[in-house]
């Protein structure tokens, strides 16, 4: 049974639990935290000066809040309000349910909210003022302000919708009447739900399928005589590039500006050698969204999300994701993505009480803690999972974590940074394995030339920490043979990576060479290595 607090009331509900594969609860998880980073990269640029397209985005604070540098704004923090009831399991289509999400609008606005939208703020002041429950409420204040306004169509629904079509993984209709529903609060404008209804299905086929698809295969979800009107529109997106439309606080060119930032955007083949990766493709179109200029915040977080139920978590730059903070969570990137899971999952963690738990148990895995210096840098610790409940000082700086490890902070009482990465320790889990090992490796590299003590770790250290290792020796200018002989033998001739051969593999063709590997790996593994 799962609880959420965002206000001072208490919701809770306990439905059932859906399976999700691997490669989808990858994509699941990247669904808010990749609206999160849109967000937060656009927010220095709001309604400023359009970018060139040489000029490269940062979240470097400032916008309309101000804000600090990788802090996202309203379009996030509304979305957090609906992930707080979502992430139960809750019926989002339920009154209970609408209440709440009503509450948590007010609960933000009276004390998060760092800039608000000015339909946004007209609805939800309006709402205090009116009879009902708070759900009722603010859906008349919202629709009084469509029948009395020429200009109702802001995209300040669109922008939050995304974990939405989480919650009804399972449940096309069910998404479509939440959509409705949930932008109706605010936002009750045909345009603004139908634009709800496009990109929720876009975001379900995304992380079902691994598909852009369901953009388009959601016109069939509209108004039989609204669906050549929303064909024509995306038709137009994707002709044109994302500034084509110099006003986007419009639903309908936000969405336009944010599929055009989408499938007007290369997918970067893969070439591990020469630093690129498919994956790639999330950042690349949510710069370009960013560079529609206007509304950039806006635009880059209804793209993110979409981004991230296509790419993945794994997919999302390991330094937005540190970087990326705000309002309510202290640790953002890890909640965002236990909001955006548990939604997924119907409200229920997994057998291992991830991604709700303090601290991960793996069952069957009593390892003895270890550690062991670096072979090429002794001011890098290789480990075990059982090392991070130390509970004294810790002799690093920084931890590097290869596997799940909890909520609650790494080694406990210390305030040591600590950099999460979606690597999955079996063949064939990891779509965007080049990059995940690349962006590991880099954030070790990064750690160690700010002058920080890095400790790196998986559960048993016997596969994925070798791995990242043996690549970051690599961009130390070790070439790979000999990297991965040197952390084979620092870690006592003791791993499993010959296990894993895709991990394995990925550590020469990073470095631009042909794998090498034994054809016995279990049985010849040592007397090969020994010979190297």
């Amino acid at each position: 049974m799962k609880t959420t607090r965002v206000d001072d009331s208490t919701y809770t509900l306990a439905p059932a639990d859906p399976p999700l594969n691997v490669h989808a609860t990858d994509r699941a998880a990247g669904v808010l935290l990749g609206a999160a980073c849109g967000d937060a990269l656009g927010v220095p640029y709001e309604f400023a000066r359009r970018l060139n397209p040489d000029e490269q985005p940062a979240m470097i604070g400032g916008g309309l809040g101000p804000y600090k540098p990788g802090e996202y704004s309203d379009d996030t923090q509304m979305h957090v309000c609906i992930a707080a009831v979502a992430s139960t399991g809750s019926d989002l289509t339920s009154p209970t349910a609408l209440d709440q999400i009503a509450r948590n609008f007010h609960f933000w606005r009276d004390g998060g909210a760092s800039d608000i939208g000015g339909q946004t703020s007209n609805v939800l002041s309006a709402a205090k003022n009116l009879t009902g429950t708070p759900a009722q409420a603010m859906s008349a204040a919202a629709d009084a302000y469509t029948a009395r306004t020429r200009y109702s169509a802001g995209n300040g629904s669109l922008m939050r919708t995304g974990v939405v079509a989480l919650a009804y993984l399972d449940d096309v209709e069910g998404m479509v009447r939440a959509a409705t529903l949930i932008s109706s609060l605010t936002h009750s404008d045909p345009e603004c739900i139908e634009a709800c209804i496009l990109w929720c299905a876009g975001i379900r086929t995304a992380v079902l399928e691994g598909t852009f698809n369901g953009v388009r295969d959601g016109l069939a979800l509209l108004p039989e005589t609204r669906r050549e009107i929303w064909r024509a529109r995306l038709d137009e997106a994707e002709e044109n590039p994302p500034h084509h439309w110099p006003s986007n606080g419009y639903v309908v060119t936000a969405l336009q500006a944010a599929w055009s930032a989408i499938t007007r955007t290369p997918v970067p083949e893969l070439a591990p050698e020469r630093g690129s990766f498919p994956a790639q493709h999330l950042q690349l179109a949510t710069e370009a969204a960013v560079r529609a200029g206007c509304d950039t915040d806006t635009v880059a977080a209804i793209a993110g999300a979409l981004l991230g139920a296509r790419w993945g978590v794994s997919a999302i730059p390991l330094a937005w994701q540190q970087a990326v903070n705000g309002w309510p969570a202290p640790t953002a990137a890890s909640d965002l993505v236990r909001l955006a899971v548990l939604t997924a999952r119907k409200g229920l963690d997994d057998n291992d009480g991830w991604p709700s738990a303090p601290r991960v148990e793996v069952p069957g895995y009593a390892g003895k803690a270890y550690v062991v210096q670096h072979p090429d840098d002794p001011g890098v610790l290789l480990g075990n999972l059982p090392v991070t409940e130390f509970a004294g000082t810790p002799p690093v700086d920084a931890v590097v974590s290869l596997c799940r490890v909890g909520q609650a902070r790494i080694f406990s009482r210390t305030n040591v940074e600590h950099v999460r990465v979606w690597l999955v320790d079996k063949e064939g889990e990891n779509p965007n394995l080049h990059y995940a090992l690349d962006q590991a490796a880099r954030q070790v590299l990064r750690l160690r030339k700010e002058g920080k003590r890095v400790f790196l770790h998986c559960v048993a250290g016997r596969s994925r920490t070798p791995a990242v290792a043996a690549t970051y020796s690599t961009l130390l200018g070790t070439d790979p043979r000999t990297a991965l002989t040197d952390v084979w033998a620092a870690l006592g001739k003791h791993w499993t990576l010959l296990v894993h051969q895709q991990l394995h593999d990925a550590v020469y063709e990073l470095a631009g060479q042909p794998p090498y590997r034994p054809s016995s790996p279990i049985k010849k593994f040592a007397s090969l290595w020994r010979r190297a």
